[in-house]
């Protein structure tokens, strides 16, 4: 329980990317995520890496996606990571987020 509560909060992204129409342009504009949306990401980042995955039983494959999260690894942690430097990529753009 500890592991997964663990690699659960390590997948939890804090800041995500926004399309907001603005005088006919869109923008990708980073916001702050809230709670459940970040955990309802972290959960379905990891069971997407895992299905993502082929050859081996379900369990195993959930087993080593959450052990891997757990040491900051993976697929899952990989998708955080883009996400943030998408986000940090498009910060100038923060001003549009009211």
């Amino acid at each position: 329980i500890e592991v997964f509560e663990a690699a659960v909060e390590n997948v939890k992204p804090f800041i995500e990317v926004r399309s907001k129409r603005v005088g006919g342009a869109s923008y990708q504009v980073p916001m702050q995520v809230n709670r459940a949306r970040q955990q309802s990401l972290a959960i379905r980042w990891i069971l997407l890496a895992v299905r993502d995955k082929k050859g081996r039983p379900m369990h195993k494959k959930l087993s080593d996606e959450l052990l891997a999260a757990y040491r900051k690894e993976g697929a899952a942690m990989n998708r955080r990571e883009q996400t943030h430097r998408m986000a940090d990529a498009n910060k100038a753009f923060a001003h549009f987020a009211w």
